[in-house]
């Protein structure tokens, strides 16, 4: 799918929020290559970050050039949601971190595919993969709260640690309309709090924010581990500008 710039600002500004966090996330889950615990998982993230890649060419395309928004910007010019930038962690880190984000995924694009905005032919298409994510990450919370002593240890340290992070998905982002985010949050509350408890895990109780207010990374406020990522993703395309395949 391609698309052209969008032509106004509003829309080009969201464009580049729900781009960057397909294109952020999609890095993260490239960096478990080699790395993932078994050979299935290889090949299930790294299906998985190539969706998000394919997401976010669509996406940025919309607002401009696709590689010079991907590896020419600074950091503060990212306006990804802080909760894909964080690191993979251990294995439930990254899955915990995919289910927040999935579940909040796959509900905003099916509403988006439901009406008329310039993103519902992106959504449209992308709801199908976004709900492959969402079982995906749905199903290794139930293995791994459910499971060993260890997992389900590891499991519940991992939602509490990224808690913190889901509540500034449910900030407006201009540019996207016809969303009720209030519904939304209730949506994505009731399917997440549904898996941690049949994972046996104990839904965190405190706060949906971190020391910044919500909404921080749409403003271009980063975490720090996000400035070490960008500096790994850009460095092939600053170190040799304009080189082609």
């Amino acid at each position: 799918m391609t698309m052209t710039p969008a032509a106004d600002t509003v829309t080009t500004a969201a464009a580049l929020a729900l781009g960057d966090d397909a294109l952020v996330l999609s890095h993260r889950l490239g960096e478990w290559a080699g790395h993932a615990p078994v050979l299935e998982e290889e090949v299930a993230l790294a299906n998985i970050a190539l969706d998000l890649l394919g997401q976010a060419r669509v996406l940025l395309s919309m607002a401009g050039d696709e590689d010079e928004l991907a590896f020419l910007r600074e950091e503060r010019a990212f306006r990804n949601l802080q909760l894909v930038e964080q690191p993979n962690g251990d294995f439930a880190h990254t899955i915990a971190r995919q289910l927040y984000f999935s579940v909040y995924q796959h509900l905003l694009y099916d509403r988006l595919a439901a009406g008329d905005g310039p993103f519902a032919p992106l959504a449209g298409k992308a709801v199908k993969e976004a709900a492959y994510h969402r079982d995906h990450a749905e199903q290794w919370t139930l293995r791994l709260g459910d499971g060993t002593e260890e997992s389900h240890a590891r499991m519940q340290r991992a939602v509490d640690a990224l808690w913190r992070f889901t509540g500034e998905m449910f900030q407006p982002v201009e540019g996207i309309d016809g969303i009720d985010w209030p519904g939304l949050e209730s949506a994505w509350r009731e399917a997440v709090e549904d898996v941690l408890v049949r994972a046996t895990l104990t839904v965190p109780d405190g706060p949906r924010s971190g020391a910044w207010k919500a909404g921080a990374g749409r403003q271009g406020l980063h975490t720090e581990p996000f400035g070490r990522m960008l500096a790994e993703m850009q460095h092939l395309h600053r170190s040799h500008p304009g080189a082609t395949w």
